[in-house]
């Protein structure tokens, strides 16, 4: 019995004297596998989609709070910059752009 062994899976319920007997007479051997979905809610299908959504979630709030930081430091320097520069005048009309410490 030194056949060689059929290529591919078998399903466990096949005995091997059927198999070698159908090969050796030429026959051809069907196979039938009933691949039913298992029942109720695949998790991994459900989990990937969620996932995504909380990464997109998190990456916005992310954004506003660099673009927030951003803004707040842009500030403090437009109010450094104006305090250090003093009045500005255009044509006779002149800005304070910043409140000196002493008013």
């Amino acid at each position: 019995m030194n056949e060689p062994n059929p290529h591919g899976n078998l399903a466990p319920h096949i005995p091997a004297d059927v198999y070698h007997r159908a090969q050796a007479a030429g026959q051809p051997v069907v196979i039938v596998v009933n691949d039913r979905p298992p029942h109720g809610t695949e998790w991994r299908r459900l989990l990937l989609p969620f996932a995504i959504a909380g990464a997109t979630v998190a990456g916005g709030w992310g954004l506003v709070a660099a673009i927030c930081f951003l803004l707040d430091a842009a500030a403090h320097t437009f109010t450094v910059i104006a305090g250090a520069a003093g009045p500005i005048g255009v044509g006779g009309i002149t800005l304070k752009l910043a409140r000196g410490k002493n008013h």
